[in-house]
């Protein structure tokens, strides 16, 4: 089968300011099977515009018809890239793929920009991947010993690599060989000429929906992409479990042991846009939730509640509705800075701030404001806030945030620094309260988090989601971390990358 790539020039690279405190996502995913001809990577780039929220550094779609694979690859949004009337005649095929990123692991490079694609025996794969492997490290190793030969830094070619070597004979047991040896979190959305196959890692972590838009089946990561296409929503992918879609209909399989779900809860607490629905779940009626217990754990005699937009507001409003103090939009954020917007200074950098977030000094002057924010990582972001209400003539300010205290990275998906650079990992409350300038400081606790959930307090024994970035407790094991830090395996032999070991 012959495969088309098109790759723009690029021109520069995307800057990304190395103290900035916005925690991000991998990437959000996609994917259509059974479309009206030519129109599947219209409906694809229309879910990936909805999942921009999830990553806004670059994007990419494969489509397929019954002749060939079509991909096309870009930095910047969905909407630059995709959103013109030439798309269907580019990528042609009642079948597509989509992805849009935030990069984790790999770098921003084009070599990086999924879907990735690879022509196998057995015809052309294109694969779309939110997560992270926390074992592509030690897999790297063992295929490049083995002969591969890798394109890119990502871990998700890893699991191209995987599919292409194994010894299964059918397509969708090659796919299922490799999930076998991945660890970490994961949501997959595979393309062939003949199927679309989706994946849920077997704690899900990562949230894979299925939705039917006319006859088409669609994959993605959020609700909100199946609403701005107009499909139906039909359920939540299991976790642990492998769907296959082709002609026939859908195959749901559970090819591995089961285990107790554990999803992400940062995907409640910031990632998901707050009008889609998450393991059952509203993400903005447990944001409000989210804010109502932090009304009742911190207190404070105040005049305004202010959010942090936007993640701030949902849990802003469920805190003043609590507390009884009116809410007011005391800072008003740009929608209009894009992620090309180089800065062209170190002084404008540091007032980047402002023109993202500018305080509204009618909501604020005088006021003893309570801001509300989805949660605190460095403090660099919360601490320039803090200073833009004071100078627009706060008298008091009471930081709170609806999660717990962030204090120990991630290596599920999300982009967050090592433990050294966490503020609540490395400082008492009265040092944070001291270096943030506010009068007060409270974070939601733990089973605050939980009972917002719907779930009662955290049971530690058996910890409903996973919540390693606020406990420690890892859902998985972290093999390449282990190595990294001279871990050993059962037999006491010294763990390493190399395959000898």
């Amino acid at each position: 089968m012959r495969h088309h790539i098109a790759e723009p020039v690029i021109h520069r690279e995307h800057w990304r300011e190395p103290e900035d405190d916005q925690l991000r996502l991998e990437c959000g995913v996609c994917g259509v099977w059974g479309a009206p001809e030519n129109e599947a990577s219209s409906i694809v780039a229309l879910g990936l515009h909805a999942l921009q929220h999830r990553g806004q550094e670059a994007c990419g779609i494969a489509s397929v018809n019954e002749d060939r694979f079509y991909t096309e690859r870009h930095q910047g949004l969905v909407g630059e890239a995709f959103g013109n009337a030439e798309l269907t005649t580019r990528l042609p095929g009642g079948a597509a793929v989509g992805h849009t990123r935030y990069s984790t692991a790999g770098g921003s490079f084009l070599r990086n920009i999924q879907p990735m694609f690879a022509d196998l025996d057995q015809g052309g794969i294109a694969i779309a991947h939110n997560g992270n492997l926390t074992n592509f490290k030690y897999l790297h190793a063992q295929l490049v010993s083995e002969g591969a030969i890798f394109q890119s830094t990502s871990d998700s070619e890893a699991i191209l690599h995987l599919i292409a070597r194994s010894r299964k004979a059918k397509i969708i047991d090659r796919f299922i060989d490799a999930l076998g040896r991945i660890e970490g979190g994961y949501a997959l959305v595979a393309q062939t000429r003949f199927k679309m196959i989706g994946a849920r890692d077997p704690l899900g972590i990562r949230p894979l929906v299925l939705g039917k838009v006319g006859e088409a089946w669609v994959l993605a990561s959020e609700t909100c992409a199946l609403d701005t296409i107009g499909a139906t929503f039909i359920r939540d992918i299991e976790h642990g479990e492998v769907v296959v879609i082709d002609e026939e209909g859908l195959t749901s399989l559970k090819p591995f042991p089961q285990k107790a779900a554990r999803p992400c809860l940062f995907e409640y607490v910031y990632f998901s846009r707050p009008d889609s629905v998450v393991n059952g779940r509203s993400v903005y009626n447990v944001r409000k939730e989210m804010g109502r217990h932090l009304a009742r754990e911190h207190a404070v005699q105040a005049d305004v509640v202010v959010p942090v937009p936007d993640s701030g507001v949902p849990a802003a409003l469920g805190y003043a509705q609590e507390s009884g103090i009116p809410y007011e939009m005391g800072i008003i954020r740009s929608h209009y800075l894009g992620r090309t917007f180089i800065q062209p200074s170190q002084g404008a950098r540091q007032k980047g701030v402002r023109m993202k977030h500018s305080p509204n000094r009618a909501a604020l002057e005088g006021k003893r404001v309570v801001l509300i924010d989805d949660s605190i990582v460095r403090g660099t972001t919360s601490l320039k806030l803090v200073r833009a209400v004071r100078a627009a003539g706060a008298k008091e300010v009471h930081l709170r945030s609806a999660s717990p205290q962030i204090l120990f990275p991630d290596f599920y998906g999300i982009d967050m620094p090592e433990r050294t650079q966490l503020m609540a990992a490395t400082h008492t409350m009265d040092e944070m309260r001291a270096i943030l300038e506010v009068d007060s400081l409270g974070f939601l606790s733990i089973d605050g988090l939980y009972d917002a959930m719907g779930v009662g307090s955290r049971d530690a024994a058996n910890p409903q989601f996973t919540d390693h970035y606020f406990t420690g407790d890892y859902p998985t094991r972290l093999l390449d971390r282990e190595i990294e830090e001279g871990g050993r395996d059962a037999k006491g032999r010294q763990l390493s990358l190399l395959v000898s070991a």
